[in-house]
């Protein structure tokens, strides 16, 4: 197993037009997650920049990609064959940006992240090789309520399966009519991954790194330890998120648990 990508991860929720106190998850509209890779080795030194098309060193810029859940909810862990579509709405270096992509949303949960490289199979059989995201979680501490987390399936730690879309091969079907996201387009170099592929393991993990990146995740375990042997240090002595982002909007469900 390989580290391809650390770094950190916060999730927010916006709640519906009219439900500014949200009690239950079906006040929520929608549901995002940042993320912030780190810049110590474990990922590409370079991110083409869709919209600009230049270069971005991430050991000297912090990275930011804003994704959307299309289900208002992680995938449920009692359902691991069931994948859950999302998609990359926004990658930037200024975090205004995401503050202003997340005007109005409220803070959920604060934590790390991983994406590995696994290869499964057992004796002669080819081994095949998919990506995990892994995450655990620094806030709302452990021990604390976690009734909005329950409800949208954000759990202490969790695993999933990560698979990109291949752009080219048409994009997801949606239940509800929404503004039509401009699909992906990688580079060449990027894009020949795929082959005939419809869809390929998050490896390298500079597929996120592009504006309208699909992917969908499939839940594989909530207790990492057990599943990949791995322990994910965390640091749950300040918040990040309220140092980075600011409170912005309530942070109840961050810190205490509950709704409001």
């Amino acid at each position: 197993m390989a580290k391809r990508e650390r770094g950190d991860i916060y999730f927010f929720y916006r709640p519906r037009v009219g439900k500014e106190e949200p009690h239950s998850s079906d006040d929520v509209q929608r549901m995002y997650i940042v993320l912030r890779p780190d810049s110590s080795g474990e990922t590409s030194n370079q991110v083409e920049q869709q919209e600009k098309q230049d270069e971005v060193n991430i050991e000297k810029s912090m990275l930011l990609r804003l994704i959307v859940m299309g289900k208002k909810s992680l995938p449920n862990p009692a359902k691991r064959s069931k994948p859950y579509w999302g998609f990359v709405e926004l990658v930037t270096t200024k975090i205004q940006d995401i503050k202003d992509a997340l005007k109005g949303a409220r803070a959920l949960g604060e934590g790390v992240y991983r994406i590995l490289k696994h290869h499964s199979g057992e004796g002669d059989k080819p081994r095949k090789m998919h990506t995990h995201l892994i995450y655990k979680l620094e806030f709302p501490s452990e021990g604390a309520e976690s009734r909005p987390q329950e409800e949208l399936n954000v759990e202490r730690e969790g695993s999933f399966l990560i698979q990109i879309k291949n752009p080219t091969q048409g994009l997801f079907k949606r239940k509800r009519k929404r503004k039509r996201k401009k699909k992906a387009i990688f580079p060449a170099h990027v894009q020949r991954r795929f082959g005939k592929l419809r869809y390929h393991a998050a490896d390298p993990p500079d597929f996120l790194n592009y504006q309208g990146c699909e992917f969908l995740l499939i839940s594989a375990s909530d207790d990492i330890r057990k599943e990949l042997g791995l322990e994910i240090e965390e640091d749950a002595s300040c918040s990040d998120l309220v140092n980075t982002f600011g409170e912005t909007a309530s942070s109840n469900a961050l810190y205490r648990g509950i709704w409001v």
